[in-house]
């Protein structure tokens, strides 16, 4: 496993979010007409007001797998599940609250949400494709050993994006839509068969 010691602790004066303090961001900064990061537009706002309905609306209504339940049960140690986000990002307002939902079942996991362009020591360590993609989730153990990562999207969603990369044949804010109604009929089911699929390969004690 490789060591983050350094990476996470380089960084004592992170902004560190709990989950609820995350949906708290979430909602300041929709009722302040802004979005996380540097950048600023009407369009990143447009994202981020979605985003806070799409996540409060996850929040009640995702219902985790009867094999994923017994997956995250088995767990036996403590371990920090680091979650890069960004209030703008689509697929994090999908994947996040699934995260979340996973941890309140398990006390050992403590989630942690920290932002993108805040972190872009640990964002250029899990480079996808050699883009900056998000959420990116990297769980470590109380030595900060790697247990492993996920991210940034499911399969299915990663790609379609990399086709659309290859073919743009329509404009992004259309393809995002598209990206959009894949999650809405998946239903989380994707990334929670993946989720299971690491969770049964990996020590669930030390």
């Amino acid at each position: 496993m490789k060591n983050l010691s350094d990476l996470f602790q380089s960084g004592i004066e992170r902004t560190i979010y709990s989950y609820s303090d995350y949906m708290l961001l979430m909602e300041l900064v929709v009722m302040e007409q802004r979005t996380t990061g540097p950048k600023q537009s009407d369009e990143l706002n447009h994202y981020t007001k979605l985003n806070l309905h799409r996540m409060q609306r996850l929040n009640k209504t995702v219902v985790l797998s009867e094999s994923l339940k017994i997956a995250i049960s088995q767990i036996q140690f403590p371990q920090i599940w680091y979650v890069l986000t960004e209030a703008w990002c689509g697929d994090a307002a999908q994947n996040i609250p699934v995260l979340a939902a996973i941890a309140k079942l398990n006390p050992l996991i403590d989630i942690q949400l920290i932002l993108r362009d805040e972190n872009p020591d640990i964002m250029d360590e899990y480079l996808t494709n050699g883009g900056r993609s998000i959420p990116k989730l990297i769980a470590v153990d109380g030595e900060f050993n790697e247990i492993f990562n996920w991210g940034p999207r499911p399969a299915g969603a990663q790609q379609m994006l990399m086709e659309y990369k290859e073919s743009p044949i329509k404009p992004y804010k259309e393809f995002a839509e598209d990206i959009q109604k894949w999650y809405t009929a998946d239903k989380t089911q994707s990334m929670q068969k993946e989720l299971l699929v690491i969770l049964e390969g990996v020590s669930v004690e030390k």
